[in-house]
């Protein structure tokens, strides 16, 4: 028997899991459902995918939530399905005024959400959980950070450092002596990773204030996610998979894989995070990276379509039955590609 249509407002509808989640979400095999796309930008492919579009400010911009908060109440959706990093936080600090619009917000609670997208305080708040993490440093000025760097190991091994609060692979770098120059020069595309320490003394000395930057353990190993439905803190569904094929930042491929050790560490750092709906949490090998408190991108199986499980899970259309039986279908053994696609209309 089908279930009752619904409708559901997704922002950032040009990110780039948007158009297989949409397809997904509309090919659930129970019900129609009638997706709003919003965007920072009018060609957006969301725009030529969803059932009606329409753009609004960017997410860290004052005007968002009011432009959001009108669009929510002139087309009553019963889901707000938040994607972007950019977005998260101004929802869930508003995310009763969208609920009191009908619309059920699939974000969680503004103090988990800025832990998460400060990495320094979400490394800081896990600490003591059976989780494994890289050494970290927090250096106040250039020397420290030279000093830091060498107590990590540099020259003989490398290290990494990046920004507290960033998205994707913003102002991440390795500093290793280990790299042949010239080869980065003549035969790979001008966005390596990496660079030397004198080189980054070159760039910041001098500079004042000296940059907020997390100085870590370089960590070897398959980078993996555990992709989470998470209810007050409680993970009730969850898939496992690496990250494959980096391109400017953006993971290509995908394979799913039994890990219940990840998916253990990540229970714990949902618990202590206390976080709600879709969540995204990060491993190199074993040890901790990031946890994103947004969807990431998924993989699917015919039955087993973790957002559509997550949208029925909040309406109440699931119960721990349910959940269970759904968490027995995830197969250990799909496989991913993400690739580019185009679409064409008269200006």
């Amino acid at each position: 028997m089908s279930l009752p249509s619904l409708k559901l407002v997704l922002t950032a509808a040009g990110c780039p899991g948007a158009a297989t989640l949409i397809g997904r979400l509309k090919a659930n095999g129970e019900r129609p459902i009638e997706i709003f796309g919003v965007d920072t930008r009018p060609d957006a492919v969301g725009r030529f995918l969803c059932d009606g579009f329409a753009t609004v400010p960017s997410g860290g911009a004052r005007e968002y939530i009011p432009a959001l908060l009108a669009l929510v109440e002139r087309e009553r959706p019963d889901v707000l399905f938040v994607q972007s990093s950019n977005e998260v936080g101004q929802v869930a600090r508003h995310r009763h005024a969208f609920e009191e619009l009908g619309a059920k917000a699939l974000v969680a609670g503004p103090d988990a959400v800025d832990l998460c997208n400060d990495k320094a305080a979400m490394h800081a708040a896990v600490a003591g959980l059976a989780v494994r993490q890289p050494k970290l440093l927090l250096p106040a000025d250039l020397d420290e950070f030279v000093a830091g760097a060498r107590a990590l190991g540099y020259p003989d091994v490398p290290v990494c450092f990046k920004p507290p609060v960033s998205k994707g692979s913003r102002g991440f770098r390795i500093l290793s002596t280990a790299v042949d120059r010239r080869r980065l020069l003549l035969h790979e595309r001008p966005n390596s990773l990496y660079m030397a320490l004198d080189e980054f003394v070159a760039l910041f000395i001098g500079v004042e204030p000296f940059p907020a930057l997390m100085l870590m353990e370089y960590v070897e190993g398959t980078e993996y996610t555990v992709d989470a439905l998470a209810d007050h803190g409680e993970i009730v569904l969850a898939q496992a998979k690496t990250r494959e094929a980096i391109d400017t930042g953006l993971a290509m491929s995908f394979r799913t894989v039994d890990r219940p050790d990840l998916v253990e560490a990540a229970r714990h750092v949902c618990r202590r995070l206390a976080l709600d709906w879709f969540v995204n949490v990060s491993f190199k090998g074993d040890h901790l990276l990031e946890v994103n408190p947004r969807v990431s991108t998924f993989v699917y199986q015919d039955d087993f379509s973790l957002p559509y499980l997550g949208i029925k899970y909040a309406l109440g259309e699931l119960d721990a039955d349910a959940l269970r039986a759904a968490q027995a279908r995830v197969r250990p053994s799909r496989r991913t590609v993400r690739y580019y696609d185009q679409v064409f209309w008269d200006a």
